[in-house]
């Protein structure tokens, strides 16, 4: 029941710095990653290039455990900055690039960072927020501006004197990297409030990346469109340079070029969370995307659609749970079958599904996902500047996910929901993920967010909000009629409401919050108030 995956655990094959350095000189000419203008890294280059930024943030005062915030879109200059700032044993801080505002002040807080590397085009953000402890901005990506009360430098202040060569030496440390220092300071989505900044050792971040593509080898090529402020980023960049492998970078994920790049780049993986499977799944099936290079994919939710898809487009799938705090508990083998599984147990992490008060849970029934592991240091090291939220998730010496999951007695897990955004009607629970996941089998829904809103009765209503498919209208109406042969009808949603964007978290996370305080609008569409009841599985319509 438990798969056995190999991860790193002795010192020399976990700390990047040192990988990095035995990449380069056994694989000096291999090429680490390309990139959408047809330019190309090799390792040597990689190391050269990385020593080179670590020099020059060492010339502006960065040393061994400072924090470094990185602001940057996915791209070779936020690579470098995620590795020169390991050479230098500091601790990599990236902000997503939608921050702003309050929420860009709450993070500037909390990264303790004295220096900064941040595209230009962000600078502006930073004249509206108090800045805090932050002192020097190297600008990258255009031209560099001033920005009230920070020195603001442009990208040569990186690159000092020469360009990089081989035999650059290394910015020297104070004393060796260990696998227990903090490594990244990630933060997380703030779905129920403010965004948490989690420590990350370099154990859990290498142990991470080992499981979550423990299939992928030295003649891979990782897909890596996604950010590199959030662990899918930093997790395959480290994967590849793990395995002697590749990547190919790509600032964003865009449906229309998404399979034009993967054959023009030579991609043979690419991650698909969320969404991103099921805008694929819907675009017109063609030649394209089954003549391509891809081989395999992480899908994660697994659904009935996402392995369709699998199938259709010729490839091996997998799935997994994980979050920013952990390393990868479950992970499934090789194209699973069971819709809505997020995988088994991996040899090393122990989990239990438990009540409110951590008894643990019969098997079947649905509980809260608890964690620990084997390995010292694979797991967060806490929430930064938070003691009272890093104490309750690791409360009873097990981190608390917040999320409800089931395990069958063949050891398959089922994620049902996050625990906040269970809905309760006529005495019961309803998984808000299950409801989308039905929602959005209709062909004209894009995506969808199940919330409850208050009923007259008591308890909650349960309201779907939907995103619809590029070119596709979607009456309200039609949308419960194609629900009720479905699901129970206790789930079937009594309120529709579609909108042109779903509110979103910086990490892209739907906001349910948000949608709970709008709750049902003017243009929300009432199937009780035009008379259409449900009792049982029968659909009505009462006269008038």
């Amino acid at each position: 029941m438990t798969l056995d995956i190999p991860y790193p655990t002795a010192r020399e094959d976990i700390v990047l710095r040192e990988l990095v350095e035995r990449r380069a000189e056994e694989h000096p000419d291999r090429t680490f990653a390309v990139f959408e203008d047809g330019s190309a890294w090799s390792y040597g280059e990689l190391r050269a290039k990385a020593v080179h930024v670590a020099r020059g943030l060492a010339a502006l005062g960065v040393r061994q455990g400072d924090h470094v915030v990185s602001w940057q879109p996915t791209g070779g200059d936020a690579i470098l900055t995620f590795i020169a700032t390991a050479y230098l044993g500091a601790v990599y801080v990236p902000f997503n690039t939608a921050y702003r505002g309050g929420l860009l002040e709450h993070v500037v807080w909390l990264s303790d960072a004295r220096v900064a590397v941040i595209h230009s085009d962000l600078l502006d953000r930073l004249s509206e927020v108090n800045c805090h402890h932050l002192e020097t901005v190297v600008a990258v990506g255009g031209a560099a501006h001033p920005v009230d009360g920070l020195t603001v430098l442009d990208s040569s202040a990186l690159t000092p004197g020469a360009q990089p060569k081989s035999g650059d030496e290394a910015p020297q440390l104070t004393r060796r990297i260990e696998v227990w220092d903090t490594q990244c300071l990630i933060f997380t989505s703030g779905t129920t409030g403010p965004s948490k900044g989690v420590l990350s050792s370099g154990k859990q971040l290498s142990i991470s990346a080992a499981v979550l593509y423990y299939w992928l080898g030295q003649s891979d090529r990782t897909l890596v469109n996604l950010p590199m402020f959030h662990i899918s980023g930093t997790s395959l960049t480290t994967r590849a340079i793990q395995t002697a492998g590749s990547i190919a970078v790509v600032e964003s994920f865009r449906t229309d070029e998404f399979w034009p790049l993967v054959r023009r780049l030579g991609v043979t993986y690419s991650l698909l969370m969320g969404s991103i499977a099921t805008f694929l799944a819907k675009r017109q099936p063609d030649a394209e995307e089954r003549d391509s290079p891809l081989k395999s994919i992480l899908l994660a939710p697994l659904t009935a659609e996402s392995i369709a898809f699998a199938k259709r487009i010729g490839v091996d799938w997998y799935t997994v749970f994980n979050m920013t705090e952990v390393s990868v508990p479950l992970i499934s083998a090789r194209n699973p079958e069971k819709v809505g599984s997020c995988g088994r147990l991996r040899r090393g992490a122990e989990v239990r599904i438990v009540d409110d008060n951590d008894c643990e849970l019969p098997v079947g029934d649905v509980g809260e996902l608890i964690i620990r592991d084997d390995e010292p240091w694979a797991l967060n090291s806490g929430y930064h500047k938070n003691p009272e939220a890093t104490a309750e998730a690791l409360r009873n010496g097990w981190f608390h996910t917040g999320d409800a999951v089931s395990r069958d007695a063949a050891g398959d897990f089922f994620y049902v929901d996050r625990k906040k955004d269970a809905i309760r009607r006529r005495g019961e629970n309803i998984s808000s993920y299950e409801v989308e996941m039905e929602v959005s089998r209709h062909p004209a829904v894009q995506e969808a967010a199940a919330i409850a809103v208050p009923s007259d009765l008591g308890e909650d209503e349960v309201m779907v909000v939907v995103l619809t498919t590029v070119g596709q209208v979607l009456d309200p109406a039609e949308l419960i009629e194609f629900l009720v042969p479905r699901m129970p009808h206790f789930m079937v949603p009594r309120y529709v409401r579609v909108i042109d964007e779903l509110p979103r978290t910086p990490t892209m996370k739907v906001r349910k919050a948000a949608l709970r305080e709008e709750g049902v609008t003017n243009d929300t569409f009432d199937r009780e108030s035009i008379g259409v009841k449900l009792r049982g599985h029968r659909f009505t319509k009462s006269a008038g």
